[in-house]
């Protein structure tokens, strides 16, 4: 008990230090304060969502007594809170004798995992941006002229207000879409880690079948019908829509990396689909597996063009 107890404070400890590091104003810090939520994921997975538990705990109190309740209210609700529900759903598991469960589990699957940290990732950024539209989008105004002012070279051809106001209603859906992306990526890399360290206590899953639930696509379509008004329940589904199509992205890259499967070209499909993503020209490729997770939701394409499994060996 007191070794999980140091682990579970060791833990609260390195996420609280690497939120607050964005004190420094270093460049540095905010891709610590972007990976905070890790160790108490890596807690949850390989100790178990108390000790999770615990750690977020006493890093949140610690955060409340250094930087006050604003502060303390963020690490709870960005780190704490989806550090320890997520390393919960990950060990979330049922006894079963389906072949779906070889080990005798069947364990949550993956896509619902994905569909959890949309909604989280959602819950977060509507929080941040606040339900005073009018403050919210006058600050974010008055920044934006600032920095446009002061890097614009060619103020007479760029509109500046036209630039500023539409960068004004997209940034929520890119902030949503960006917090989606993390979040996976936190927890893929405390996952792996705690693969690696030989304590992950489920087998590591086929991230390339990661299929969101089959309700996904009709409440999606529904939230994109409230996105057009403008106000808070406009900023609210286009909030949703980003995340929930976030994750039809990472889908469809899962879709990708099944469909290549035979080809021998196959490194340099998935490079190059890796590299346009992290290039100026993202929403493109974005755009691409958007569509193509969709598409396989749709019309099951991993099923229909992927590889042939072999038939199943006879139960004696």
């Amino acid at each position: 008990m007191i070794g999980l107890l140091l682990i579970a404070l060791a833990a609260g400890a390195a996420s609280a230090v690497m939120f607050a590091s964005t004190a420094s104003g270093a460049m540095i810090s905010l891709v610590l304060a972007l990976l905070a939520p890790v160790p108490l994921m890596v807690a949850s997975i390989a100790w178990g969502r108390i000790c999770a538990a615990i750690g977020g705990l006493a890093a949140t109190a610690c955060v409340l007594a250094i930087f006050g309740f604003e502060r303390g209210l963020v690490f709870a609700t960005s780190v704490t809170l989806p550090a320890w529900w997520l390393g919960h759903l990950v060990l979330l598991g049922r006894p079963t004798t389906a072949p779906s469960g070889p080990d005798g589990v069947e364990w949550y699957p993956a896509g619902n995992i994905l569909l959890w940290i949309a909604v989280i990732a959602a819950v977060i950024v509507a929080f941040s941006f606040g339900t005073d539209m009018s403050a919210t989008n006058q600050g974010m105004r008055r920044l934006l002229t600032r920095v446009l002012a002061n890097t614009v070279t060619a103020p007479d051809v760029v509109d500046i207000p036209r630039l500023v106001e539409m960068l004004v209603f997209m940034a929520p859906p890119i902030a949503a879409m960006i917090m989606t992306t993390i979040l996976t990526l936190n927890l893929l890399t405390a996952a792996k880690i705690t693969a690696i360290s030989g304590r992950l206590m489920r087998p590591w899953p086929r991230l390339r079948d990661t299929k969101l639930p089959l309700m996904t696509i009709p409440a999606l379509f529904a939230i994109i019908g409230f996105c057009f008004p403008d106000g808070l329940i406009g900023m609210l589904a286009r909030i949703a829509a980003a995340t929930l199509l976030t994750a039809y992205a990472l889908t469809g890259l899962a879709v990708l990396h099944t469909l290549t499967l035979p080809m021998r070209t196959r490194p340099l499909w998935l490079g190059l689909a890796y590299a346009l993503l992290l290039t100026f020209i993202w929403p493109v490729p974005m755009l691409a597996m958007i569509a193509l997770g969709l598409a396989d939701a749709a019309f099951d394409l991993r099923r229909r063009f992927g590889p042939r499994q072999p038939p199943p060996l006879p139960v004696p």
